[in-house]
Order: C-alpha cells, then structure tokens, then sequence
C-alpha cells in the first residue's frame, strides 16, 4: 500500500523542447537536468522519435514525436550532458522542414547523396546506432556540411557555444556550466575564479523580465 501511494504522489517531471535544423541534420534540444544515461531512453524509426525518462522522485515521462518528414535512424543518435538531452537526426532528404511534427511527407528536393550513408566496420559513436557503419566517415561528413552552414538566431548562439566548450579545459567548462545555470543563461563566464566564489546572479537585457522555465 506504501509503494502504490508513493507513486501516486510522485511530482510531474517538466520538460521543455526546441529544435533547429541544419541541410542534413534536426536537432531537437530537451531542457531537462541531471538525468542519469542509464534513466534515458531514445528509440528511433523513419517517422518517429520516443523519449523515455524515468527518475526515481518522478512519474516516469514519455514523449513521442511524429515527424514531419523521414529520418536515417542507424545514423541518428543523443548525448546527455547536466542541462539537456541533445537528439541528432540524420535528415533521410537533404530538405528544410518547416516543422518538426505532422504528417510525414517527403519531397524528392535536394536529396542528400547516397555516399554519405556508407560505411564500414567500426562501431559507432552513439549508443543507439548498429555495427557496421564507420562512424569516423559520418561524422566527419556531417561536421564539414555543418561548418559549411552559417545557423542563425538561437541556432548559432548554440553552436558558438558548443564549439567554445568543446575546445576549453575542465576549469573553463565549469566555469561556463556554473555561471549559464545559475543566471538562467543569462550569463556565460570562463573564469572560474571569479564564479567559484558565489552564486551567479541573473542579468537579463535590458526591459526583460526574467522567468525561469522550470518554475
């Protein structure tokens, strides 16, 4: 009787999602904390996309998304880091989509060249994807045609930052992580030092109010 009310009284886990998109790739972005790699689950088929989160002081949360249009699910992956869960889907047609879900509708525009969906033996970098694709080849691949892409608004915010992160040291990546949560990402600071000492007030732009989006 304990364990069935506990359940019950278990707190809505909130999640929020965005998403961009490059000539070959969709990124959907979960803003959810410090899940553990072993209490996410991400399967992935042409047209669909499941996301499982159980976390012991929460309900255990689902989300489906029905794409738009068809995906490269072998060559589609997700990385967890403190603040998010980062889904990469590999884009079936070299197309834009004008949403992330509907009525899965394929258009032969622009069509994204078969070699890039070659491979050969060795194990990939993602935890969902199959034996038998060289990975070293694919990703080499898709980070050339993202560089050849100039994101826009949010997206290129996002890239300056992960290019920056990828290349800073562990004491300049704390930094970054402490200073972007603590302000709300209001503020983005390399010097750990400095943001060691206290907490990181929020500083948003001038006229805005600051709401946080877990609250």
């Amino acid at each position: 009787m304990t364990d069935h009310n506990t359940a019950e009284t278990k707190a809505t886990l909130e999640v929020k999602h965005d998403w961009y998109q490059s000539d070959s790739m969709v990124v959907i972005t979960v803003l959810v904390k410090n899940v553990p790699e072993d209490q996410a689950k991400i399967t992935f088929s042409e047209e669909r996309v499941h996301l499982v989160i159980n976390l012991t002081e929460f309900q255990e949360y689902s989300k489906a998304f029905q794409l738009a249009h068809k995906i490269v699910p072998e060559y589609s992956g997700f990385k967890i880091t403190p603040s998010k869960i980062e889904i990469k889907l590999k884009k079936s047609e070299g197309i834009r989509w004008e949403k992330l879900e509907g009525e899965c509708t394929n258009n032969n525009i622009k069509t994204i060249p078969q070699e890039t969906h070659l491979g050969g033996d060795r194990p990939p970098s993602y935890p969902t994807s199959k034996k038998g694709k060289d990975w070293n080849k694919v990703e080499k691949e898709i980070k050339k045609q993202e560089e050849e892409e100039k994101p826009e608004g949010d997206a290129a915010l996002q890239k300056l930052f992960q290019d920056l992160y990828g290349r800073s040291s562990d004491e300049v990546r704390k930094a970054m992580n402490k200073s972007f949560m603590e302000s709300g990402g209001t503020v983005l600071s390399t010097n750990w030092n400095e943001v060691s000492k206290k907490k990181v007030e929020v500083k948003p732009p001038d006229g805005v109010e600051f709401k946080k989006w877990d609250s």
